[in-house]
């Protein structure tokens, strides 16, 4: 993949607007396209192609990538760009889950269309600084030729397995231990804040103990003792991606216990949340329980 060839983008939301402007930074041509308009021509103004349709932008790259927020969404582009005229590679870059991967793959094959399987990691923060992890799989050659689009926004690509959706597996087991870590660390910071300490000292001895995580380490200092609760990563996706989890592990007939009770509390904050609300609102549901809100360089602030 030379940076002279045209490469498709589909879907500009948070993700996927910052991982073409690394796409552009990096010297690539780029036909951008996304049900909002505006999004695109944005884009435009920074030297991508706006395209007014995802059959639009398969009619002129032979690369598309996709970064789409659910898995019925990326079905219905998949549909669309299946007839493309130039397209003969598509990237999933979103988080859909094995078996509607395996599908869309196995469709697009049938049109001659090739498969990556290639969801990632490390959100709005991680592509912000090129920083992200792509966990890929399909075939090792196919992986090799799209590797260099990848690395324009990510440091870590790992090729996990050479069947589409071994790749989503990994990622959506990767969001399981994230949900389960921000579940925990919720709970035991505030209930550390109720009984007096003080919410940035526990998260100082957390993180230099074997309690630090990704919610200890990233979430808690950034989002939540700043009460920023804005991550770039919404609380919806994150309830969809472990409930996707645990629909695998069903179909395998693999009990996850501890995974059906973090799936339960998610699903429990989200209906009491907003669409667009970001995942680290969590922490609020473990805050009215416990009767306190945590901040940074304070005690417990007892709520009503």
């Amino acid at each position: 993949m030379s940076a002279g060839s045209p490469v498709g983008f589909v879907g500009l939301g948070a993700m996927g607007t910052p991982m073409v402007e690394a796409l552009l930074d990096g010297g690539f041509e780029v036909v951008v396209a996304d049900v909002r308009r505006e999004a695109a021509e944005a884009l435009a103004g920074r030297g991508a192609t706006a395209a007014s349709s995802a059959a639009e932008v398969a009619d002129a790259a032979a690369v598309v990538l996709v970064s789409l927020p659910t898995p019925e969404v990326v079905r219905r582009v998949a549909g669309e760009v299946a007839g493309g005229s130039a397209i003969g590679t598509f990237v999933d870059l979103s988080t859909t889950g094995p078996t509607v991967t395996e599908a869309v793959a196995a469709s697009l094959a049938d049109r001659g269309i090739r498969y990556l399987d290639a969801p990632v990691s490390g959100g709005v923060a991680g592509v912000t600084a090129r920083k992200l992890t792509v966990m890929a799989s399909g075939d090792e050659a196919l992986f090799a030729e799209v590797r260099p689009l990848l690395a324009a926004f990510a440091s870590t690509i790992v090729h996990v397995g050479s069947v589409p959706g071994h790749g989503q597996l990994a990622k959506l087991l990767n969001n399981l231990l994230s949900a389960t870590a921000l579940a925990i660390t919720s709970e035991a910071v505030t209930f550390g804040v109720r009984a007096g300490l003080d919410a940035a000292t526990l998260i100082e001895v957390f993180n230099a103990s074997t309690g630090r995580n990704s919610a200890t380490m990233d979430k808690f200092p950034r989002q939540v003792l700043t009460r920023a609760f804005d991550s770039g990563f919404r609380l919806a996706l994150m309830t969809k991606d472990v409930e996707l989890c645990l629909a695998e592990a069903r179909n395998h007939g693999l009990a996850m216990p501890l995974g059906g009770l973090v799936q339960q509390l998610w699903t429990l904050r989200a209906s009491q949340t907003d669409e667009g609300d970001d995942h680290t609102e969590f922490v609020r549901m473990a805050e009215e329980w416990a009767g306190v809100e945590i901040g940074a360089g304070e005690v417990a602030r007892a709520r009503g």
